[in-house]
């Protein structure tokens, strides 16, 4: 081969490696990221309350009950519309802990304020520190919690009726 046919296969190797690399994501499914959490504790960490910048929160409160630790922030707008849905899963007694992550304090209140407040207990990562140990790419992101504080579980995306039912309730069920 002469070298000008060497510099012809080179940008058409390059398409193919291209080429294949893309085909091979229209076929994946985007809210199945591993996790390497999953079976593991909670990270160590120490938050602050969302409300009470005094009051500080570490690991030792995700534990005791089956519990999800759902990951949000006001600039999300899949976060927005999960917000309901969680608010009934609480009203069922579910026992959901909020992780308002990279955020500004006062947007956050004022979320809750306006759209009522599913947690029963608000941590605040505004850095996203938890999140960075938590493998946390953006927001939402359900981590589901057992009774000892492993990591049973994470949901990439907005928990919604559909994907409760088919999906998250019978892994959330299994840990009860």
């Amino acid at each position: 081969m002469t070298r000008k046919t060497w510099l012809f296969l080179i940008p058409f190797v390059v398409f193919l490696l291209g080429a294949v690399f893309l085909f091979r994501g229209l076929y994946s499914d985007p809210t199945k990221l591993e996790s390497v959490m999953v079976g593991k504790e909670v990270p160590v960490f120490a938050l602050q309350d969302i409300y009470d910048m005094g009051k500080q929160h570490d690991r030792s409160m995700l534990t005791g009950r089956p519990m999800l630790l759902n990951v949000w922030a006001t600039w999300c707008p899949t976060c927005y519309s999960e917000h309901t849905y969680l608010k009934q899963l609480a009203g069922q007694g579910i026992y959901i802990v909020g992780m308002n992550y990279k955020d500004e304090r006062d947007k956050a209140i004022k979320w809750l304020a306006d759209l009522g407040n599913p947690y029963q207990v608000n941590l605040y990562d505004p850095d996203g520190m938890l999140g960075l140990d938590l493998g946390v790419y953006g927001a939402p992101e359900t981590f589901f919690i057992d009774s000892k504080g492993i990591i049973r579980y994470r949901h990439v995306g907005d928990v919604n009726p559909d994907v409760w039912a088919s999906t998250l309730k019978p892994i959330f069920d299994a840990m009860q």
